[in-house]
């Protein structure tokens, strides 16, 4: 059986930033470039338009600058368009050597948003595909709306084809430009150009806009495709394109025949720098990439995982440089609660771990939040430990805020026992509770440990009373540390964050 290698172009940084309301800078292009060629290993990038602005002119001079110096220069590309020259010029300065030239695949097109016969259409193409070579610029083609064109102008298509198989051109790329395939009809129209033109190279470009994007890449490999044009995260327009990381694994496990040379384990590093630098969050339930797709909520997964790894199947984590969790919350039963355990190095009995289960679950039908982090002080809770038991409480304590006066707090604290009430002020309502807290300390000749990082978490489309999970972390001497308070109350749930350090310390 003989294995055909399919060619993986990632347009994340030309078509990708065509999502709403994203644009990359000309410093983080150059990042996910590198990251993309070197990490990812994926044999092509599509990286901008010519002549849209000056600062995407900037970018592509730095993507080609270093491409051209580290062998990549002939894997970057432009998307241009036939516009008798000008382009090729915009190029020719930025120091691209490959251009995807933007053409008609349907008649429909051609017809109605250019006004011009085929044969006019193809012969300033021509003079295009002529200024490129003259500059030594290498020349794709898009067929755009090459979809609709088959459905609706297959005529036309390949009366275009037999005009391409006769230039200088090294791909021909077939989108389906608004997502309209089904997956019969990618596997029917890509063989069908496949069988009339078994030399020439064919790449699909697919869009999401009936989910089918993934489902069209792998059809369109069967039939014979020659490369796959995809985007970090399936970002792009309207639905977005076939994701990468989903499309990846599908040919890892499900196409025996053909080979790719994308680094699996650099997906997750790729798609979540990619989210940082566009904003564009991953839905939490995402295929690969997504935070929960390797996390068991139900506790009979857990059970069956323990037993003989019954739930588990060839998208391992390990795979894309992850981790299988166990969530903790209402649906937990006690082999969640033992995997989280086991990570921690802790060990209960069987009453003592139904207890805890118990209190889990309690907790997960108020909606808060239950990390692995929290499990010590819900054991400690629940089993009443002396040697766990809690020995800071923060009795009560008055917040101020007046206009025109700054902030102050009055706390009263049990330190083993021993009472303390302690007022301050300070620049807002925490810092005054932290400064009180200091006094009582500084009393008690202990130094607390530096507050180092702040962070405030509130649900997606949460309301104003949503609750609000604080995270603190904290540097002593010996080690830095973190904390987690929950409350309705972003102060409140500081100061819960904070009485946890006072335990700990």
């Amino acid at each position: 059986m003989s294995i055909r290698r399919i060619e993986i172009m990632d347009t994340t940084l030309r078509d990708g930033e065509q999502t709403s309301g994203v644009s990359f800078s000309a410093s983080e292009k150059l990042t996910i470039a590198k990251l993309l060629l070197e990490e990812l290993k994926v044999d092509r990038i599509e990286i901008a338009s010519a002549r849209v602005s000056e600062g995407e002119f900037q970018a592509v001079k730095d993507v080609t600058e270093w491409a051209s110096k580290n062998g990549h220069i002939n894997a970057v590309e432009v998307l241009t368009f036939v516009d008798n020259g000008i382009s090729i010029d915009w190029m020719k300065e930025a120091g691209a050597k490959v251009q995807n030239l933007l053409t008609k695949g349907s008649l429909n097109h051609l017809t109605y948003q250019l006004k011009k016969t085929a044969n006019q259409h193809f012969k300033e193409i021509a003079v295009n595909i002529y200024l490129a070579k003259e500059n030594q610029i290498e020349t794709n083609i898009y067929l755009e709306d090459w979809s609709n064109g088959m459905r609706n102008s297959k005529e036309y298509v390949f009366k275009f084809l037999a005009f391409l198989s006769t230039q200088p051109v090294k791909r021909i790329m077939l989108p389906d430009t608004l997502g309209v395939l089904t997956p019969a009809e990618s596997f029917a129209f890509v063989s069908e150009i496949r069988e009339k033109y078994p030399t020439l190279h064919f790449d699909f470009h697919a869009h999401n806009d009936y989910d089918l994007g993934v489902a069209n890449a792998m059809e369109a490999a069967k039939a014979g495709i020659d490369g796959l044009h995809l985007t970090v995260n399936g970002m792009g327009e309207r639905a977005g394109n076939a994701p990468m990381a989903s499309v990846i694994a599908v040919m890892n496990d499900f196409m025996t025949t053909v080979k790719i040379g994308v680094n699996e384990k650099a997906l997750n590093t790729v798609s979540k720098l990619v989210e940082t630098f566009s904003g564009f969050r991953i839905p939490v339930n995402k295929p690969v990439v997504g935070d929960n797709v390797f996390t068991q909520t139900a506790g009979i997964h857990a059970d069956g995982d323990n037993k003989k790894n019954l739930y588990f199947n060839d998208l391992l984590p390990e795979r894309f440089g992850r981790k299988r969790e166990y969530a903790l919350g209402k649906s937990s039963g006690k082999a969640n609660i033992q995997k989280n355990l086991q990570e921690l190095g802790l060990q209960l009995n069987d009453d003592d771990l139904k207890k805890v289960t118990k209190r889990i679950i309690e907790l997960g039908d108020k909606k808060q939040v239950v990390t692995k982090d929290d499990l010590p002080y819900i054991i400690a809770e629940v089993l009443d430990n002396h040697s766990n038991k809690k020995l800071v409480h923060v009795d009560s304590y008055v917040l101020t805020h007046s206009k025109g006066l700054r902030p102050s707090t009055t706390v009263s604290l049990t330190i083993d026992d021993e009472s303390f009430e302690e007022n301050a002020q300070g620049d807002g309502q925490f810092d005054a509770f932290m400064n009180a807290i200091r006094k009582v300390y500084k009393e008690k000749g202990i130094a607390l440990p530096t507050l180092i990082d702040y962070a405030v978490r509130i649900p997606p489309g949460s309301h104003s009373d949503a609750l609000c999970e604080t995270i603190i972390t904290w540097k002593s001497e010996e080690k830095k540390f973190k904390t987690r308070g929950l409350d309705s109350d972003q102060t409140v749930s500081a100061i819960k964050a904070t009485e946890r350090m006072l335990n700990i310390i």
